[in-house]
C-alpha cells in the first residue's frame, strides 16, 4: 500500500486544480468522532448472518459492482436510497431469496440477470459493465480457488493488503491512474473489500491499518464542503453545473489523490486511527442533508 501512498503524496505536491489545506488538519482531525463500523448500516442491504463462505460470496459480489456513480443519478432508485443501497439492496436480496451466486454461475451472468436482480433497465450501460465485472470475479474464482470465494480470503493469510493486491491484479477490481507520466493505482473497491470482509468477521486480518482511504467521489466532497481541500473555482463550476469529469483526467486524479493524501494527513493527526476508519466516518457524514444538496463530482468508469 506504500505505492500508493506515495504517488498520491506526489500527484499533491504537483496539483494545479485541487489543494489541501494544512492549517484545516489538526483541529479537523481532533473534531473527528471516527467510529470503526463501516456505515452501510442498512438492514435491507447488510447481511445479518450467513456462513463464512456466504459472507464472502455476497462482499465479493456485491464489491466487485460497487462502481458507476456517475451512471446514479440515471438508476431507477429505491425509494429513500442512494445509488449504493439501492445496488446493495438488490444483491442482499437475491441471496436472501435464492442464495449466492455460484462462481460458475457468475462467470456465465448477462445484463440481463443483472438488470432483473438491481430493477433496473437491462439497456443501461452499467448492466453490462456489472455483468463483465462478475464474469471476471466468476472465472477467477472458478479457475483459481475451486469455486470457493473463502479461497480468497485464505490465500491471503491474515493480510488485508495482501487480499487487496491480489484483487487488484484482476480486471473486476483494477483501479490504476495515471498522471504526468506517474502510475497512481488507487485500488478502491480492491481496498473496500479487503475492509468489508474483515468487518463481516470473514476474514482474520490484523493489518486493516496498512489500508489506504477508499478513493471515491464522496469523501473528497466531505472534505472540500469542510475546509480541507479546495478545488479550483472553475472546477467547482463545471461540478456545480452537472458536468462530467473525465476518468483518468488531470482534475479527476487529483480529487482522488489529494483526498487520499488528505486523509493520511488526518490520520498523522490522530494517534490510533487508520485510514480505513476516517474513511467510514467521512463516508457516514455524506449522508447527512448538507453535502447531499451540494453536487459531487461525477465521472462515469468502474473504479468508484
Amino acid at each position: 500500500m506504500s505505492e500508493i501512498r506515495v504517488a498520491c503524496a506526489r500527484v499533491a505536491q504537483q496539483s494545479r486544480h485541487v489543494s489541501i489545506e494544512p492549517a484545516a488538519i489538526p483541529a479537523y482531525a481532533e473534531a473527528l468522532q471516527i467510529g470503526r463500523k463501516a456505515p452501510a448500516c442498512d438492514a435491507e442491504a447488510d447481511p445479518a448472518s450467513g456462513t463464512r463462505e456466504q459472507l464472502a460470496a455476497f462482499w465479493l459480489t456485491l464489491d466487485a459492482i460497487n462502481f458507476g456513480s456517475g451512471w446514479f443519478p440515471t438508476l431507477h432508485k429505491r425509494e429513500g436510497r442512494s445509488g449504493y443501497f439501492t445496488i446493495a439492496i438488490g444483491v442482499r436480496e437475491r441471496f436472501a431469496s435464492r442464495g449466492p451466486w455460484g462462481a460458475e454461475e457468475l462467470a456465465e451472468i448477462d445484463a440481463a440477470e443483472i438488470a432483473e436482480t438491481l430493477l433496473q433497465d437491462r439497456r443501461h450501460e452499467l448492466m453490462e459493465l456489472f455483468a463483465r465485472s462478475l464474469q471476471d470475479l466468476g472465472s477467477h474464482v472458478t479457475e483459481q480457488f475451486g469455486g470457493r470465494f473463502a479461497g480468497i480470503v485464505d490465500a491471503a493469510g491474515e493480510s488485508a493488503a495482501r487480499l487487496a493486491a491480489l484483487l487488484g491484479s484482476w480486471e473486476s477490481f483494477s483501479d490504476t491512474s495515471g498522471y504526468e507520466g506517474l502510475a497512481v493505482p488507487f485500488l478502491k473497491r480492491a481496498q473496500i473489500a479487503a475492509a468489508d470482509l474483515t468487518r463481516a468477521g470473514v476474514a482474520p486480518f490484523s493489518d486493516l491499518h496498512r489500508l489506504t482511504m477508499f478513493a471515491d467521489n464522496l469523501v473528497p466532497h466531505v472534505l472540500r464542503l469542510d475546509g480541507v481541500l479546495r478545488f479550483d473555482p472553475q472546477l467547482v463550476d463545471r461540478i456545480d453545473r452537472g458536468e462530467l469529469i473525465e476518468h483518468g483526467s488531470p482534475e479527476e486524479v487529483e480529487i482522488r489523490a489529494c483526498a487520499l493524501h488528505a486523509v493520511e494527513l488526518l490520520v498523522a493527526s490522530r494517534p490510533r486511527s487508520c485510514a480505513a476508519d476516517v474513511d467510514y466516518t467521512l463516508w457516514a457524514r455524506g449522508q447527512q442533508p448538507r453535502y447531499k444538496a451540494s453536487p459531487r463530482h461525477r465521472s462515469r468508469c468502474t473504479a468508484y
